[in-house]
């Protein structure tokens, strides 16, 4: 069992900058793949980024892209989510989640999920 807890939401100008961070329990999350997901005001869950288990592979939504980096450190059970360069339509509540295999770009694919976090992003 994985609990995942995130944490740096915020209300930010467009333009600015958040880290979120996603801090799991347990002794295995250098075994977990790691995502993060994002859903807005009355849109579905989206996918914005996920990385492997070692930190070595990660993969963006097109939206995001040199805009948003995600990064681990598995000394620490955490996975961050760096983004720069906000926009309004990155205004949602952002989840990070957790799964046993390699890493997915399908919210389906994933097991343990976080109770998500909210960015606001102010034109």
């Amino acid at each position: 069992q994985v609990q995942l807890v995130e944490s740096g939401g915020g209300l930010v100008q467009a333009g600015g900058s958040l880290r979120l961070s996603c801090t799991a329990s347990g002794r295995t999350f250098s075994s977990y793949a790691m995502g993060w997901f994002r859903q807005g005001p009355g849109k579905e869950r989206e996918f914005v980024t996920t990385i492997s288990s070692s930190g070595g592979s990660t993969t963006y939504a097109d939206s995001v892209k040199g805009r948003f980096t995600i990064s681990r450190d598995n000394a620490k059970n955490t996975v961050y989510l760096q983004m720069n360069g906000l926009k309004p339509e990155d205004t949602a509540v952002y989840y990070c989640a957790a799964r046993r295999a390699v890493r997915s770009e399908y919210a389906a694919a994933y097991n343990y999920w976080g109770q998500g976090t909210q960015v606001t992003v102010s034109s």
